[in-house]
């Protein structure tokens, strides 16, 4: 496509983001913010991030092949330039229209929250499934970044138009409502789960974080939003919301039975049983169900595609091998979320067993969060095992003090040990479980890795669990 053409067609003008165009007269056959996946006729995007400037790479990029750059600057090179207000925002918009809007040609919902975004996004994608659409799911599973960047994002859109795709389910975060990743994305509708603290390195107070989160329901994406009616932040997006607004609630429901194997209710004189154990399941069933409705899914379909759903990984899995007590990973990472795994359990075996839990914080992400995870641990469970959870840059030492100092505000008796190799730390655990017991690891669900340093370590709380649940019996 002609530069001239691409930039028409991506709207920049209307967008009010566009300063200029330097020079012209030259196809565009790709977009892309990485200058090693610059090939001949790509556009260059020079992103300013964090810790690198893309400018600064633009020559690199020309001599691979680059046939123009989208620039925020203007700079002293051979090739045509897009001078923008925000390259982010251009980007998105450019990688979107080069594509022919892939977003448009399907169904694409998008689901955010601080919790429940994957397992929600699952479920919504299997009952899709199950009424007959070709469906795709993109999030936490599916790749590293939960929320691809918008070069990323609009090529894996098209090619699932050319792939016949119908529908795509896709986890939105807020750090990527804040970095622009889904402009250029048309949403069929936009669903929130819930808001707690977490991600406050990054967006620094409950305020903005929940400003990243509420600027999907705007009518640039959506004009549906799904809301969680029992959440806080979710009445204050209803309440805020300039787009038409679906909540759901508890109240929807009847006759609910909540176990940590499955939950059960009844709706529209429907009884539904779900294979996912806990009271934050059933919320996320909840919003399947309005979703699913909303985009015109009969219930009894609906239905039958929550019946049909098999444990999402890493999302209070259970782990046996034949002992005599229960196993539960769960990628449970923040105040709230713990809070959640262990009320649910606390309701299933009362106080006639012990809840033994091991977990740690990660370095270099929320500092704040670590201590009152600590206090919920030792609020909620009977025995508490410290351990590193990807501790990055930081001292797994220091990490581990500051879990716990809100253990020890909580009862400091509960304390099992810390240690903070994680394998020995959930063996620990399982030592000091009894029948009838329950043991949660807790933070990295799904995860394979355990970053130490810049090192990634080949790490599985799923697979260690079931080698140390063999080993011990």
């Amino acid at each position: 496509m002609d530069i001239s053409d691409l930039v028409r067609i991506s709207g920049l003008v209307e967008r009010g983001v566009l300063t200029r165009v330097v020079g012209g007269g030259c196809e565009i056959l790709d977009v892309t913010h990485t200058s090693q996946e610059v090939t001949r006729g790509s556009l260059f995007c020079c992103v300013i991030g964090g810790k690198h400037d893309g400018h600064e790479y633009a020559e690199q990029a020309i001599l691979a092949g680059a046939s123009a750059l989208l620039v925020q600057r203007e700079l002293s090179v051979s090739v045509p330039q897009v001078v923008v207000t925000d390259v982010r925002v251009a980007m998105g918009l450019m990688s979107a229209a080069l594509r022919n809007f892939p977003s448009r040609q399907m169904m694409v919902i998008g689901v955010t929250g601080t919790n429940g975004k994957t397992t929600t996004a699952q479920l919504l994608g299997n009952v899709l499934s199950e009424h007959g659409l070709n469906t795709r799911v993109l999030g936490t599973l599916s790749g590293e970044r939960t929320t691809m960047e918008s070069t990323d994002l609009q090529r894996m859109l098209a090619r699932f138009v050319d792939e016949g795709v119908q529908a795509v389910v896709m986890e939105v975060t807020s750090h990527a409502m804040v970095l622009q990743r889904v402009v250029g994305t048309s949403f069929a509708a936009a669903v929130f789960t819930n808001l707690s603290q977490d991600h406050l390195d990054f967006h620094h107070t409950m305020e903005q974080y929940f400003a990243a989160k509420a600027s999907l329901f705007t009518s640039e994406f959506t004009h549906h939003g799904v809301v969680n009616g029992d959440d806080v932040y979710g009445q204050l997006l209803i309440d805020s919301a300039t787009v038409a607004m679906y909540p759901y609630s508890e109240d929807d429901v009847r006759d609910v039975v909540v176990t940590p194997r499955h939950h059960s209710f009844t709706i529209d004189g429907h009884q539904c049983v779900v294979p996912l154990g806990g009271r934050f399941n059933l919320h996320n069933s909840l919003a399947v169900i309005a979703s699913a409705q909303l985009l015109g899914v009969p219930l009894s379909t609906i239905i039958r595609g929550l019946a049909a759903t098999s444990a999402v990984p890493g999302r209070f899995e259970a782990v046996s091998v034949g002992q005599s007590f229960d196993v539960i990973v769960d990628y449970a990472h923040t105040p709230d979320a713990l809070e959640r795994v262990l009320r649910t359990l606390r309701e299933s075996v009362g106080n006639s067993a012990k809840i033994i839990v091991v977990f740690g914080c990660g370095g270099d992400r929320d500092q704040h969060k670590r201590r009152l995870m600590g206090q919920v641990a030792g609020s909620l469970a009977d025995g508490v095992v410290i351990t590193s959870d990807n501790p990055r840059s930081e001292s797994a030492t220091a990490i581990a003090a500051e879990i716990n100092a809100g253990v020890d505000s909580s009862d400091s008796h509960k304390v099992i040990g810390v240690e903070l190799d994680r394998r020995t730390a959930i063996a620990k655990a399982f030592d000091a479980a009894k029948t009838g017991d329950v043991v949660v690891i807790a933070g990295k669900g799904h995860e394979r890795t355990q970053t130490i340093g810049v090192e990634n370590f080949p790490f599985s709380d799923v697979a260690v669990a079931r080698e140390l649940l063999g080993a011990h019996s």
